[in-house]
């Protein structure tokens, strides 16, 4: 694949083929299908990869931080976090503040993460070769500016 832009017709930001929001929808479907595949033999979705590891990277967290680090609301967190809250890879405890739950990863967590990063990582590798390291890089610029210029960070 070429790095090379400058090869692509010029598109018409006013077509509603070029739709932003239907663009980043159809590749985010396509991308979580890919990722989903990967790490299905763990009974693990694209999304549960994602909360474990955020909360892993970044140690304990209120719900509120975590939604904010993830962008994503409230409520579709807590949905998100039952499943694994039920099968043990989640705690929840609370924060000096009783009222304020604090996440964390649980020891039975932990080692479903380490079982998931090398297919994690052999999907992940895939799509960056597949981009190429130019692309791949420029990628999650455009897509830190969109999340930025769109969540008013």
């Amino acid at each position: 694949m070429s790095n090379d832009k400058a090869q692509l017709p010029p598109r018409d930001p006013a077509d509603v083929a070029a739709c932003t929001f239907a663009n980043l929808r159809k590749a985010t479907r396509a991308v979580t299908q890919f990722y989903e595949a990967a790490l299905d033999p763990l009974d693990l979705t694209a999304t549960q990869f994602t909360l474990l590891a955020t909360l892993e990277r970044r140690g304990p967290l209120r719900l509120t931080d975590l939604a904010d680090a993830l962008v994503m609301d409230r409520t579709t967190l807590t949905r998100n976090l039952k499943p694994l809250t039920e099968r043990g890879l989640i705690e929840v405890g609370a924060d000096e503040d009783k009222r304020v739950r604090r996440l964390s990863v649980s020891k039975a967590g932990a080692a479903l993460i380490k079982q998931a990063m090398p297919l994690w990582r052999e999907a992940q590798t895939h799509l960056v070769d597949g981009l190429g390291d130019g692309r791949w890089a420029n990628l999650l610029d455009d897509l830190d500016a969109a999340v930025s210029l769109t969540h008013g960070r």
